[in-house]
C-alpha cells in the first residue's frame, strides 16, 4: 500500500518536549558523499552543498556520464577550488557504466561540461584512490545509518560498491539522488532521463540496495524552472561564485529552453542538496520504482508503481512537488556565501 506524505522521512522533527534554550544549539553537520558528473547543474549543487553548515562533505566522488571521467573529475576540482574550498577530497571513479558503453551530453554541457565558467585549471590534484575504493572504505568505518550519498549523475560508483558488498548497505542513512522520471517521460529519450538511462543496471542495483532510497525526478524538477531574472541576481552577487555559475546557467539553461519551448530551463541537481536542507519544500510518496534494463523500446525508464497496483514492495520516496520560489530563494542564499 502507497502513501501520501505531507512530510519527507528524513525525521528531522522535534521533541516538543525539549526544553528550549536562548542559545541555539551547536550544529551537527550531517555527513555526505556527493557522487557527480559535472555538469552545470551538478556544479550549483556542489557549490550550494560547500555553502550549507548543516552539511559535512566527506569527499566528492567522480563518474562518467555529462561527460567522460577527465573531464568530470577535473570539473569537481575546480568547483572546489571556485569556492575558496580545495580541501575536498575528489576522487575519480569508473569510466563507464556497469554493463553499456558510455553515452555522454555534450550537446547539452559543452565540451568540458561546464561550459560558460571558463574556469582555471585546478591547482589541486586528485586523490590517487579510486572513488569506489574510497567509498568501499568510508562505510566500511561507519556506523549505522551515519553516511548519506548524493548522486546527481550517473549511479555507477555507488552500484559497484553495494553489489560488491550488499551489507554496507546498512551504513548508509539515506541515498538521495537527482534521476529519472515518469509522469513527464524521459529527458534523452520518450521514457528515460539521462541519468538512469547512462547506467539503467547501476540505478536498479541501488533501489534494491536495502538503503532507504529517496528520488528527485524530473517530475520535480520540471515544476522547477529558472527565470532568467533570477540568474541576474547571480550574477548581481558580484562573487567569484556567483559570476562563475550565473555563466554556466546561461549556457546551460539554452538547451532546454530551446527543447521545451519554456522561459527557463529546469536546474536539477541542486535539488538534492536543497531536499536534505529543507525536505519541507518537498512532498512525494513511498511506493515501488523499478528501472527498465532490457526492452530496447524503453531502456532507462523509471517505472513507478505511483496507485499501489502491484505487490512489488515498496523502495522509494518518489518526490513530485516542490515549492519552487522556496528553493531558488535559498539556492541564492546559499550562493550569496561563497567568495
Amino acid at each position: 500500500m502507497t502513501l501520501d506524505l505531507d512530510c519527507p522521512p528524513t525525521g528531522n522533527h522535534q521533541n516538543p518536549n525539549k526544553l528550549t534554550s536562548s542559545t541555539p544549539p551547536a550544529i551537527t553537520p550531517r555527513p555526505i558523499i556527493i557522487d557527480t558528473d559535472p555538469g552545470q547543474d551538478d556544479a550549483l549543487a556542489i557549490l550550494a552543498a560547500i555553502a550549507a553548515p548543516e552539511l559535512k562533505i566527506l569527499g566528492i566522488t567522480a563518474v562518467a556520464g555529462n561527460v567522460p571521467l577527465d573531464l568530470t573529475a577535473n570539473n569537481a576540482l575546480k568547483i572546489c577550488e571556485l569556492a575558496g574550498r580545495p580541501d575536498i577530497p575528489v576522487f575519480a571513479g569508473r569510466d563507464r557504466p556497469l554493463r553499456r558503453d558510455l553515452i555522454t551530453a555534450e550537446q547539452v554541457h559543452g565540451t568540458t561540461g561546464i561550459d560558460g565558467a571558463d574556469l582555471p585549471e585546478p591547482t589541486t590534484s586528485l586523490q590517487p584512490q579510486n572513488a569506489v575504493d574510497w567509498i568501499t572504505e568510508q562505510l566500511t568505518k561507519a556506523n549505522e545509518q551515519e553516511i548519506t550519498i548524493c548522486p546527481v549523475g550517473p549511479m555507477s560508483n555507488i552500484a559497484t560498491v553495494l553489489e560488491a558488498y550488499p551489507t554496507l548497505s546498512s551504513k548508509i542513512r539515506e541515498i538521495v539522488c537527482m534521476g529519472g522520471g515518469f509522469f513527464v517521460g524521459g529527458n534523452t529519450t520518450p521514457t528515460a532521463e539521462f541519468n538512469v538511462l547512462v547506467d539503467p543496471e547501476a540505478a536498479q542495483i541501488v533501489l534494491h540496495s536495502g538503503a532507504p532510497v529517496t528520488m528527485l525526478p524530473l517530475d520535480v524538477t520540471h515544476k522547477a524552472l529558472m527565470a532568467h531574472h533570477w540568474i541576474s541576481k547571480v550574477r548581481t552577487l558580484g562573487t567569484h561564485c556567483g559570476i562563475a555559475a550565473a555563466n554556466m546557467l546561461e549556457f546551460y539553461e539554452r538547451f532546454d529552453m530551446e527543447k521545451y519551448g519554456t522561459s527557463g530551463g529546469p536546474l536539477h541537481d541542486p535539488n538534492v542538496i536543497a531536499y536534505l536542507l529543507h525536505p519541507e519544500m518537498y512532498k512525494g510518496r513511498y511506493c515501488n520504482v523499478e528501472i527498465e534494463t532490457i526492452s530496447p523500446l524503453t531502456t532507462g525508464m523509471t517505472v513507478v508503481d505511483w496507485w499501489g497496483v502491484t505487490d512489488r514492495p515498496v523502495n522509494c520516496y518518489y518526490i513530485t512537488e516542490v515549492d519552487a520560489d522556496g528553493f531558488y530563494n535559498l539556492l541564492l542564499e546559499l550562493l550569496a556565501r561563497l567568495p
